[in-house]
């Protein structure tokens, strides 16, 4: 049987103290696996595009690391790390890091070569070559890639806190859990309603924080403006 909206609604005002807490901790650990995801993976795309060599070597590592179900590593970072925000924060960073990584890497590999012909012309340094064209010409790809990390960090948030979530620190996931153990249906049903609403607010900002990065010199908006 499934409730009635009204019903739904209800439980929402019922439950708003409790929602409120899971949601925000929830929001928390998106926004820090998230940042942890971006800038690590950044790091890691400019080590991996710094030589071929490196990244022959490395890549293979990494995308091993990635096809690992994350259902098989939450229990080992659990054993590692203890339940609790900080494990949660790892569990949301391994899900969200690697689109960053193959999407910067594939910028900054893919820079035009006529522009890189031209730096060498002009007796740039590697620095200056990195900072002044590899880097912005790779910026569409790397936010792109944190655009699915951002889609992608309030599910490892939520997979991490029903996995190793505690009543101390549990978010939106480990409220799963106990309305499940309650056999509360409707709670359930304004849990996922919730869940949708913290996502949706997540992802679009993200989006914006892309349009704001891009919209003054990207030829795509430049595009769209004209």
């Amino acid at each position: 049987m499934l409730p009635s909206p009204r019903v739904v609604i209800e439980k929402l005002w019922t439950e708003s103290d409790r929602l409120g807490i899971a949601a925000w901790r929830t929001f928390l650990v998106s926004i820090l696996g998230f940042v942890a995801a971006s800038g690590g993976g950044f790091l890691i795309a400019l080590v991996l595009a710094s030589n071929r060599y490196v990244k022959h070597t490395l890549y293979p590592f990494i995308l091993i690391f990635q096809m690992t179900p994350i259902i098989i590593m939450i229990p080992m970072i659990g054993i590692w790390v203890g339940p609790g925000l900080g494990s949660i924060i790892i569990v949301t960073f391994v899900i969200g890091f690697f689109p960053v990584v193959a999407n910067t890497v594939t910028g900054l590999m893919s820079t035009d070569k006529n522009l890189l012909n031209l730096f060498v012309m002009g007796n740039a340094k590697k620095s200056q070559e990195l900072m002044q064209l590899r880097i912005p010409y790779a910026m569409p790809y790397f936010l792109t890639g944190m655009k699915i990390a951002g889609t992608l960090a309030p599910i490892g948030a939520l997979t991490g806190d029903f996995l190793l979530g505690s009543s101390t620190s549990g978010g939106l996931g480990y409220m799963i859990l106990v309305y499940k153990a309650n056999t509360d249906t409707p709670a359930l049903f304004t849990l996922g309603l919730v869940t949708c609403v913290l996502g949706f607010l997540f992802v679009g900002s993200v989006n914006l924080i892309h349009y704001l990065l891009l919209r003054d010199w990207h030829d795509s908006y430049q595009t769209q403006e004209s």
